[in-house]
């Protein structure tokens, strides 16, 4: 009995210090020992007062305050006001467990829920982090609310992706700025504490004001600290490491491929475009090492998008005709897609001049957004407008699914319908844009003030469309101003317009008398005349010397360019940012100026020539017929033009930025007259035994058909 006294009092003595610790550190609030800083926040410890709480539990109780400074007390909390609120929360009996010690209280009006903030979790209370830290029960808490809920399907959490019921609740939030974006609180929580509030923001958009605004309003923390990513030390150091490996498929360096010898034969040289790829200046017979050089994977992928000089045609590869460099250079990494001989990115040698080269790159790469899903798009030729709009509003369409186009006929009791050609449709789609309302001027033109475009949000549909037109193989727009683009690349607050900009008559005649004053009599007598117009608008100013009068100017310029259609504007460049277009607009503004402030380049017979492919066995006299009908028509001995020849083919009057898909062909068919497939781009040439029969052949369909397909649409439209 002796021997078990001392086992007993151990015993009991484990259990008295576990039981002590418990005690020591148990939350004094909630009573909880729980260290979890994602659901209760940090849990500190004061062993000096013998003092323990969860940082959300110390927040959001209900009648205490911060009166210290944060280095005092717990968290700028005073000890003795711990105390106090503790010694309060002890006469409150929680409504989730009914244990004493309910600190948090709901702040609605008459209602007198108290909980543990626990407790307040477990019952999907709302708890307000910010403000007067307000606290919510179940039955008060804030929600978010739609109008309507089109979502038949789940969607995924856009932080987890998994899938979730597309319906607000405590668990379920849904972004304020994009209405797609659903996510699960959790999620969002510990999100926003490894982000902190300058990195926290929507997903989709990366709005953080309003996106911030909305997730404090329903509960979730966001601390005010760095990203936890930020805070990581030497987090990027591998970025600051250079690559110093020769990477040729044949090194000659004896003393191996790490072997780095500057100013000499033996230094490495990094690939110019990805710096991730090496070689030795003898390896790949690099004279100096201010030569350029490229790796084998970004060699491709500017050879692919035309960077490259364009190779004569109709030769056969040839073992001989291969450079040393290219024997030594690597295969193509397993990372990158292989290329067929006839795909689109290597035809692109073939499609237009440098500059559109260099922009089809751009376009390309945003290209790879687009899915192999494909997209019905059922198009009235007649009405392109109304039928477009309604085709991309559907709820299912998706701007990253590839577009199919079929066209339909209005009124048509059969409901046939015809393959059409996703080009031509967009080429038609960027002319009726060019020519509408939205826009006003002559061949460069600004954004119009149309209240009821406004109304309807065409404005955003506009920049929609020519966002998808590029991205998705349309035609260059070219109409564009160099005002409106500089609005669109650099603000425009940095943007000043010119007297060009203005269509309207009489307010260009305004600007005109008031540039020309040459006394200030002159000026003041114009002002007077144009005071009431100067005062609706706010540019009435005192006018003191003659040089004021250029100020005056600027501000009319303005106001007329720029303030007054500021929200078409804003509405326009929320739908250019579709796909991700605008950013890379502003990103590259050199080449995208181009196109969009600039018409294509006229076609010539050398173009066509160099467009068209042959795929079929071809008849030798035919394609001479072929050869010299383009440069008789160039030469204006033709009754149709290079454009023509290229709309009949293909349905595009210009070689789009990123290319024809797919390429442009030629058959010689033993056919009387030409034939053009603008789904496949393809023209069929007739196999003729004169010359003249061949043009004549060609002029007769080529003038006819884009005729009679004017009339068929003038005809509907004044239908």
């Amino acid at each position: 009995v002796n021997s078990e006294k001392p086992l007993f009092f151990l015993k009991n003595l484990n259990i008295f210090l576990y039981l002590f610790t418990f005690y020591l550190l148990a939350c004094v609030f909630c009573r909880k020992n729980d260290d979890c800083p994602n659901k209760y926040g940090e849990k500190k410890t004061k062993e000096k007062w013998n003092l323990t709480v969860h940082y959300y539990c110390l927040l959001m109780s209900s009648g205490i305050w911060q009166r210290g400074k944060e280095e005092e007390g717990v968290y700028g909390f005073l000890i003795e006001d711990i105390r106090k609120e503790v010694n309060r929360a002890s006469k409150l009996k929680c409504c989730v467990c009914k244990k004493n010690g309910a600190s948090i209280g709901c702040v609605a009006p008459r209602c007198k829920r108290s909980y543990h903030f626990p407790c307040g979790l477990q019952r999907e209370c709302i708890f307000q982090f910010t403000g007067n830290f307000a606290s919510f029960c179940w039955n008060h808490r804030p929600v978010q609310i739609i109008t309507s809920n089109n979502y038949r399907e789940s969607l995924p959490c856009t932080i987890c992706l998994e899938f979730i019921e597309p319906i607000p609740s405590y668990n379920i939030l849904r972004s304020p700025c994009c209405k797609n974006a659903w996510f699960h609180r959790d999620c969002l929580q510990v999100q926003a504490i490894n982000a902190g509030v300058f990195f926290f923001r929507c997903t989709i958009c990366s709005n953080s004001d309003i996106f911030q605004k909305e997730m404090l309003r329903m509960g979730i923390h966001i601390p005010e600290k760095d990203a936890s990513w930020e805070l990581e030390e030497n987090a990027y150091q591998e970025l600051l490491q250079h690559h110093e490996r020769c990477d040729v498929r044949r090194c000659r360096c004896k003393e191996g491929r790490d072997y780095n010898a500057p100013d000499s034969k033996w230094e490495i040289k990094r690939c110019q475009c990805c710096g991730s790829s090496g070689t030795h200046l003898a390896c790949s017979s690099l004279r100096s090492w201010e030569q350029n050089w490229e790796c084998l994977e970004c060699r491709g992928i500017i050879y692919n998008s035309g960077e490259f000089q364009k190779a004569k045609k109709h030769v056969l590869p040839n073992s001989n005709n291969v450079g040393i460099t290219d024997c030594l250079l690597e295969e193509s990494s397993p990372k990158l897609p292989r290329q067929s001989p006839g795909s689109q990115s290597k035809d692109l040698l073939r499609q237009g001049s440098k500059f559109r080269r260099n922009v089809s790159t751009l376009l390309i790469e945003l290209g790879f957004q687009i899915k192999k899903k494909t997209k019905r798009l059922y198009i009235n030729k007649a009405n392109i407008w109304t039928s477009a709009l309604d085709a991309f509003r559907n709820r299912n369409f998706n701007p990253s699914y590839a577009i199919e186009v079929a066209y339909v006929i209005e009124n048509d009791n059969f409901g046939s319908e015809h393959p059409g050609s996703k080009q031509e449709f967009l080429s038609l789609l960027m002319q009726h844009l060019e020519n509408s309302s939205l826009f006003e001027g002559s061949l460069s033109k600004n954004l119009s003030l149309n209240s009821q475009a406004l109304k309807e949000n065409l404005y955003y549909e506009a920049g929609k469309m020519l966002a998808i037109s590029l991205v998705h193989g349309g035609p260059s727009p070219g109409f564009f101003s160099k005002t409106l683009f500089n609005c669109l690349v650099y603000g425009p607050e940095n943007t000043q317009p010119i007297l060009d900009d203005v269509s309207d008559f009489d307010v260009a005649q305004i600007i005109i008398r008031i540039n020309t004053a040459t006394t200030v009599a002159d000026l003041k007598s114009v002002i007077n005349e144009c005071y009431n117009y100067l005062e609706l608008i706010g540019c009435l100013r005192l006018i003191t010397t003659l040089s004021d009068k250029y100020m005056l100017v600027k501000d009319i310029l303005v106001y007329h360019v720029i303030q007054r259609v500021q929200a078409p504007f804003e509405s326009f460049k929320q739908g250019l940012k579709t796909l991700g277009v605008l950013e890379k607009i502003q990103a590259y503004p050199e080449a995208f100026c181009s196109i969009l402030c600039h018409k294509p380049e006229s076609l010539s017979a050398k173009i066509l020539s160099d467009l068209f492919t042959v795929h079929t066995l071809p008849d030798v006299k035919a394609l001479g017929f072929w050869n010299s009908y383009l440069q008789a028509v160039e030469d204006g001995k033709s009754t149709t033009t290079m454009e023509d020849i290229l709309i009949f083919a293909t349905g595009c009057s210009s070689i789009p930025p990123a290319g024809f898909k797919p390429t442009p062909s030629i058959e010689c068919l033993p056919v009387d007259f030409p034939v053009g497939n603008k789904c496949n781009n393809c023209l069929a040439i007739p196999v003729t035994n004169t010359y003249k029969e061949f043009q004549e052949n060609m002029d007769f369909t080529i003038r006819n058909t884009l005729k009679l397909e004017k009339e068929e649409s003038s005809h509907y439209i004044g239908h």
